[in-house]
């Protein structure tokens, strides 16, 4: 049995739509006497006759009907698979799940989304925030494709990918006396009532590093959970503090004052995935996004903060 190839299926659709050889070949962009000869040698190879030519017309043949039908069942597949592509191209039926640790999630997490939704307009996000002992489980269950963190995951079916680094800056209350300065030392915070994060915790702990290199355990008046603690805490004048810069990457704060820390400390930013797990074309795009945004906000957060 002769096999028709998809050329010939293209040429046959294309004499139906047309109804002439010439506007077949005007359709396809291909000479008309190639397109003629192509449709007499399907004819004969199948044995059938496809076209009744009429008043110099192609028209259908009675016999060939079933052919036909079957050629529009074809391009009716083809146009749903196009349609398809572009829906997925915008993200259409398509989910996009990670996660952030809270102090990227603040500024940063939304200005990559705001990116990510530019490029897939349609494309459903579910953006979580979890504490780091939460991460573990998300990402080996599979519940989000990546998660953006301040400190790498110690696990064998984790990956850790440095996307970024910044500083640690010290916050003031508005119009404290040491926002005169224009940097400010662990020595001159340690004197003040100091908010900060639990030494214990991962993200404590890279905040407490410049206090620990200088030999000082700092005594905090109080404590939070999160970066945006210690930033309402210390905007309401409760006390100083050291956050990353990423946590106060933002033009305006009010009643937040940011100054360099003399004794320079550095902050690196990962995306955490599981190792073998093949992430999406959004994920890839969405890690790109948080890349840019945190190094644009590095560069807006040097000296002269405020």
């Amino acid at each position: 049995m002769h096999e028709i190839t998809l050329r010939q299926v293209e040429m046959i659709r294309a004499v139906m739509l047309r109804g002439t050889i010439n506007g077949a070949a005007e359709h396809l962009n291909v000479s008309a006497p190639g397109v003629s000869r192509l449709i007499k040698h399907t004819e004969e190879s199948l044995g059938i006759r496809l076209f009744e030519r009429q008043a110099g017309r192609f028209v259908p043949s009675v016999e060939a009907s079933v052919v036909f039908d079957q050629i529009r069942e074809v391009y009716k597949g083809v146009e749903n698979l196009q349609s398809a592509l572009g829906s997925l191209k915008k993200g259409e039926d398509v989910r996009l799940s990670f996660a952030s640790a809270p102090s990227v999630a603040q500024f940063i997490a939304a200005r990559a989304v705001r990116s990510i939704r530019a490029r897939y307009p349609d494309l459903f996000i579910d953006l979580n925030i979890l504490k780091i002992e939460e991460t573990l489980d998300y990402l080996l269950l599979e519940r989000g494709e990546f998660v953006i963190m301040s400190s790498p995951l110690d696990n064998p079916a984790i990956e850790n990918t440095e996307i970024a680094t910044g500083k640690i800056l010290a916050i003031l209350p508005e119009g404290h006396p040491l926002a005169s300065k224009d940097e400010v030392s662990i020595h001159d915070l340690i004197q003040e009532p100091l908010v900060g994060i639990d030494p214990a915790d991962p993200y404590g702990a890279i905040l407490a590093k410049p206090f620990a290199n200088a030999g000082i355990t700092p005594r905090h008046t109080m404590r939070g959970r999160f970066a945006q603690t210690a930033v309402s805490l210390v905007r309401h004048g409760l006390g100083v503090a050291l956050i990353d810069e990423f946590s106060v990457a933002e033009v305006y704060l009010p009643g937040v004052v940011r100054r360099p820390l003399k004794e320079s400390t550095s902050i690196t930013i990962y995306a955490v995935a599981k190792k073998g797990r093949v992430i999406s074309n959004f994920s890839e795009y969405a890690i790109k996004q948080f890349k840019k945004e945190l190094a644009e906000a590095h560069i807006l957060s040097q000296p002269g903060l405020d």
